[in-house]
C-alpha cells in the first residue's frame, strides 16, 4: 500500500497507475487469505472480494500498459474489469447458499488466461525493447506475477478444505511477499531508469534536420559518436528503414557491432525506447516530405506508405496519427494548401481535370 501511495503522488502515466491499483489488489487478497479471515464470505468483506478479483486484470493491462509503449486504455477494457469482478462477487454472494462457489473453476481458468496473456505480451515485444533495464524486468517480475498467478488457478481446483487451509495462507503469504518484493524492487529501478532518461537529447526533430543532438550538448558517455554518425548515415543518406524485414539483428550485423550496443546507442543516443518507433521516426519523416510535394500530390497515400517502409496503410495511419497529430489526408490537405497560399509559388500541377 505505501508503494501504491508512491506511485499515485509521484507518476502520473498509465502504467504507475496500473501498478498501484494492482498492488492495492494484492494487499486485498492478503487481506482475504490470511488465516482465521471469516469464511464464508460475510457481506463487508465483498469490498476485498472486488479488489482482489481485478488482479487478474490488472495484471494484464499493466503487462501491457508496461511493455507496450503505444498502449492505449480503452473503455472494453474496464468493462471486462466490471464483468470479470461482478461474476466474482455473484459467485461469493452469501445469499447463493449452496450454490454458492460453482464458478470457481470457470472463474480460475479465466484468471490464468489472463496471467499468460500478460506473459504473451512480455514475449511478444521483448526482441524491439531498447531498454537494457526494462528487458531484464520483464523477466524477473512477470515469471513471478504468472506463477502465483498459476498457483491461484491450482487453488481454485483444489478441494475448499485444502484451498482453505493454514498450509495454503501460509504459502500463498510467501509467494505474495516475493512477488511484491520484486515489484518493489522493479519500480524503484524503473523510476531510477526514467530519471536518467530525461536526461537524453530529444528525438522529435523537423524534415531536414540530421542529428538528433543538439548543438552543445553533450552525449551520454556510454554513446560512441562515430557509431552513431554511421547509423544515421545508414538511416538517412541510405535510407534503410525502408528495406523489407529490418530487424535490430540485421541492422547490427551491418554496422558490425553487438546487438546489445546497438539498443543502447539507439536507446541512449537517440533517446527511442522501442525498435519500431526509431524506425517508424525516420518513415514519417519520409512520407511526410512526399505528402507535402505538390509534385506528388496525386501519388497514393498506400504507395507513400510502403515506399517508406510500411506494410500496409493501417500501422501506417495509427503511426502518422500518433506522430503529427492529423491523418495522413488532413496532413496533405493542410500542406498543399499552405504551399499555394505563399506569393510567387503557384502551384505547378492544379490537377487533372482542374484548369491550369
Amino acid at each position: 500500500m505505501l508503494i501504491a501511495g508512491v506511485l499515485l503522488r509521484d507518476r502520473r502515466d498509465t502504467a504507475a497507475r496500473l501498478s498501484a491499483a494492482l498492488l492495492i489488489a494484492v494487499a486485498a487478497s492478503a487481506i482475504s487469505e490470511a488465516p482465521g479471515f471469516p469464511r464464508p464470505w460475510p457481506y463487508w468483506a465483498l469490498i476485498l472480494a472486488a479488489l482482489s478479483s481485478s488482479g487478474a486484470v490488472l495484471l494484464w493491462l499493466w503487462a501491457r500498459a508496461t511493455f507496450d509503449d503505444e498502449f492505449v486504455l480503452r473503455p472494453w477494457h474496464g468493462a471486462l474489469l466490471v464483468a470479470i469482478v461482478g461474476t466474482q462477487l455473484f459467485d461469493l454472494w452469501p445469499a447463493r447458499g449452496v450454490l454458492r462457489g460453482d464458478l470457481d473453476r470457470p472463474l480460475a481458468l479465466v484468471y490464468l488466461g489472463l496471467a499468460l496473456l500478460a506473459a504473451a505480451q512480455t514475449l511478444a515485444t521483448w526482441r524491439l525493447d531498447l531498454v537494457a533495464g526494462r528487458r531484464r524486468l520483464r523477466a524477473v517480475v512477470l515469471v513471478g506475477a504468472v506463477t502465483y498467478s498459476v498457483a491461484g488457478f491450482f487453488q481454485g481446483l483444489w478441494a475448499a478444505s485444502v484451498s482453505g487451509s493454514s498450509v495454503w495462507s501460509l504459502a500463498n503469504a510467501v509467494g505474495l511477499w516475493v512477488l511484491l518484493s520484486l515489484s518493489g524492487w522493479s519500480l524503484f529501478q524503473a523510476a531510477r531508469m526514467q530519471q536518467a532518461s530525461a536526461l537524453l537529447p530529444t528525438t522529435h526533430r523537423v524534415p531536414g534536420e540530421t542529428s538528433a543532438v543538439a548543438p552543445g550538448q553533450d552525449m551520454p558517455p556510454a554513446v560512441d559518436p562515430e557509431l552513431l554518425r554511421r547509423l544515421q548515415r545508414l538511416m538517412t543518406v541510405e535510407r534503410a528503414y525502408r528495406r523489407e524485414g529490418l530487424t535490430i539483428g540485421s541492422l547490427s550485423a551491418e554496422l558490425g557491432v553487438q546487438e546489445y550496443r546497438l539498443r543502447q546507442l539507439i536507446n541512449e543516443g537517440l533517446g527511442h525506447r522501442n525498435f519500431n518507433a526509431f524506425l517508424n521516426h525516420y518513415r514519417i519523416e519520409d512520407a511526410s516530405t512526399a505528402l507535402a510535394d505538390s509534385g506528388q500530390k496525386q501519388v497514393p497515400v498506400l504507395t507513400i506508405a510502403m515506399d517508406a517502409g510500411f506494410q500496409s496503410i493501417g500501422p501506417f495511419n495509427r503511426a502518422f496519427k500518433a506522430a503529427t497529430d492529423l491523418t495522413p489526408t488532413e496532413f496533405r490537405r493542410l500542406a498543399l494548401a499552405k504551399q499555394a497560399s505563399r506569393p510567387g509559388k503557384p502551384d505547378d500541377d492544379p490537377g487533372i481535370g482542374q484548369p491550369g
